[in-house]
């Protein structure tokens, strides 16, 4: 499973922001703290916050038309309820490169984002009516939480109902207890997502999300503390932040890309091209592999220069502050995601029907680079 790779990254994170914390940076000057300051905080405000925010909409809207089909089920809503998993599907891809804080913390990601399904699991669940009913009463979004394996939740649980063969299916292809399954994990996905969002961004977060991880009880700030892990990042180099330098908290926002541009092209491209498990790939149900890889991409791009498509200000961007310690370093960044974006959009689609072409292999290569060039900017912060 991919997130094998996720759990070792994010014990690199750490690590590796506990050796920045021990590390007198004696060559740091005052402007390059409060540079760093800026960048953390425009990171959380303009690149994590509004990627979160959007994601905690999408997945409370599917949810929401979901339990309205349980009730009628029609191929318009279906096709409907596909575009809000679809538009909910991009913004986790899009947050991807920021998978420490929350998202590491409380094992979202593999909750919310394993694959493949597990099939015969399914299968035994679809034949399981004591499970089934407790997944259709009240609570289901809590059963289905607690109850039922990664391999049978998240977003890979709920396209496998919507979809097939890259098109929605219709409404009279899924049964009643289908929908019991699928009303109940994207409940426990609504719930996930709210969990990311107040984790990072609080009391700024809707009071209805809070209130209802309140009632759930479950943990949204770090270490079950007073911050959050916005004002964790933004309080780096402070007391009661677990980033001991401003540094530490930039290197842990690159590392968070590097891990996801490897893990693209060393896992989800290379398993299913290099015929290693001709499984693995992600997303098979909706045909969307290769967007989720170039959202991925995006990931890297909107946190290197410094926030998403239309909050981005790249002055307070680490495209600019690696510019600053080496041009050429930053142009070789640069290139590399453009690089990657490009090998990646030239792909035959879909993946799950052309996994072993050699353009795939092209991607591979890229993405390794890209998360080279990220590798060798923390060198540069390191080192400064």
């Amino acid at each position: 499973m991919k997130h094998l790779f996720k759990t070792l990254a994010v014990a690199f994170v750490a690590t590796m922001t506990l050796a920045s914390c021990e590390k007198e940076n004696n060559n740091s000057t005052g402007n390059d703290d409060l540079q760093a300051e800026a960048i953390a905080a425009q990171f959380v405000d303009h690149t994590v916050a509004p990627t979160y925010s959007a994601l905690a909409a999408k997945a409370e809207m599917l949810a929401s038309q979901l339990a309205t089909l349980k009730a009628n089920p029609t191929d318009a809503g279906v096709r409907e309820a596909c575009e809000t998993f679809l538009a909910a599907r991009e913004q986790w891809e899009k947050s991807e490169a920021f998978l420490f804080g929350a998202a590491g913390d409380y094992g979202v990601d593999p909750h919310i984002d394993s694959w493949p399904l597990d099939e015969n699991a399914f299968n035994t669940l679809m034949n399981s009516p004591a499970m089934l009913e407790a997944l259709d009463a009240e609570d289901g979004d809590v059963v289905a939480g607690e109850r039922l394996g990664n391999a049978l939740l998240g977003f890979h649980g709920i396209e496998y109902i919507l979809f097939r063969d890259g098109q929605p299916r219709s409404a009279s292809a899924i049964t009643a207890d289908q929908w019991k399954y699928v009303v109940a994990v994207a409940g426990d996905l609504r719930n996930r997502c709210y969990q990311l969002e107040v984790g990072w961004i609080g009391d700024a977060a809707p009071a209805a999300h809070k209130a209802k991880l309140d009632d759930l009880e479950m943990q949204y700030t770090v270490a079950g503390g007073e911050y959050s892990y916005g004002e964790n990042m933004k309080n780096a180099g402070q007391a009661g932040s677990t980033y001991g330098t401003r540094a530490a908290a930039l290197m842990a926002i690159l590392q968070g890309c590097a891990d996801i541009a490897d893990e693209v092209g060393s896992s989800k491209i290379y398993a299913a091209w290099h015929g290693e498990d001709i499984t693995y790939i992600e997303s098979p149900y909706s045909y969307m592999s290769i967007t989720d890889f170039r959202n991925n991409i995006i990931s890297i791009q909107n946190t290197y220069m410094g926030g998403i498509e239309g909050q981005r200000d790249e002055t307070k961007s680490l495209h600019n502050y690696v510019k600053s310690l080496d041009a050429g370093l930053d142009s070789k960044v640069m290139a590399a995601i453009e690089n990657a974006l490009a090998k990646i959009d030239a792909m035959p689609a879909p993946f799950a029907l052309h996994y072993s072409e050699a353009a795939n292999g092209e991607a591979v290569e890229a993405c390794a680079a890209l998360s080279d060039a990220i590798g060798e900017a923390i060198d540069a912060i390191r080192n400064n």
